[in-house]
């Protein structure tokens, strides 16, 4: 009798489709050996039928099938965008991505269930970096399909990206200035995909999954030392945000037509005064 799986038990990976919605052939599949929290979800979105003379369902059929799989992970030194550059809306590119439970070690691993999320995009992706801390992100992609299965990809290679970005080799750059007074930043991308369905056999699966307009919002605090930021939301300038993420070279994130959105500074008793200020951008957005 095979016991429950644990975390340890689990590992998630992911490759570029080439046509949407199939996995390709003998593929590479790259790991976040790091993943600190994974969910894979289907669901049938069921049609309830009533009817009269029953207080009870008449029927339940099945509607659109929806697939999501959410990850949190510290990006990996091994190369920080691997995973989070198909964010991009621009790249119109798909993942397939599994999660897999096994026992023993993977290499040899037995009692496998595989979940294989097909036609996947990114939804929803933060990232986020504090002092004391490395850099993480969290993810929310909807997909096309899932196959349910008991043994990894047929010809697959599986391969890890490792490691983690710690906040020191992180920066945040204003225009061509580094700003040394931050103490947190975030970001989010927001691609409001939409699921799109056609009348056809097999319609309860999802034929388009286009992106809709996009959010670029983040927050940068700061120790409170001047006031350019109160200038800046006074004045109505418009900048560009640079946020650097770690790896050999340095991979980085840029927001371009970007505005404060709102700028306080708690003052509290006991406390140091930070300054808090959450910003939209217009865009585009670079992931290089």
């Amino acid at each position: 009798m095979v016991d429950v799986y644990g975390a340890h038990e689990t590992r998630f990976y992911y490759v570029e489709e080439t046509t949407y919605g199939v996995t390709p052939t003998n593929p590479s599949m790259t790991g976040l050996a790091g993943a600190e929290n994974v969910e894979a979800a289907i669901n049938p979105s069921n049609i309830k039928l009533r009817g009269i003379g029953s207080v009870d369902l008449q029927a339940i059929k099945k509607g659109l099938r929806q697939v999501m799989v959410k990850v949190a992970y510290p990006l990996p030194s091994d190369n920080p965008i691997n995973f989070l550059q198909w964010a991009k809306v621009e790249l119109d590119k798909s993942l397939s991505i599994q999660v897999i439970y096994y026992k023993g070690t993977f290499a040899s691993a037995t009692d496998i269930i595989s979940l294989l999320h097909k036609g996947c995009k990114f939804n929803r992706l933060s990232v986020e970096c504090s002092i004391e801390d490395v850099i993480r992100a969290s993810a929310e992609l909807l997909g096309q399909d899932l196959t349910v299965g008991t043994a990894k990809i047929t010809g697959a290679t599986y391969g890890d990206n490792v490691g983690a970005v710690p906040f020191y080799e992180s920066y945040v750059k204003k225009a061509t200035t580094t700003l040394e007074r931050v103490t947190d930043w975030k970001w989010t991308i927001e691609n409001n995909l939409k699921r799109v369905p056609v009348i056809k056999t097999g319609g309860h699966i999802l034929k388009y999954l286009p992106h809709r307009h996009r959010n670029l919002t983040g927050e940068v605090t700061f120790e409170f030392e001047d006031k350019e930021e109160f200038d800046d939301v006074i004045n109505d300038t418009e900048f560009s945000l640079e946020f650097g993420l770690g790896g050999s070279p340095v991979k980085k994130i840029t927001f371009t037509g970007c505005k404060w959105e709102n700028v306080a500074s708690p003052t509290r008793i006991g406390d140091l005064v930070a300054l808090k200020a959450p910003f939209v951008a217009k865009g585009p957005v670079a992931i290089s």
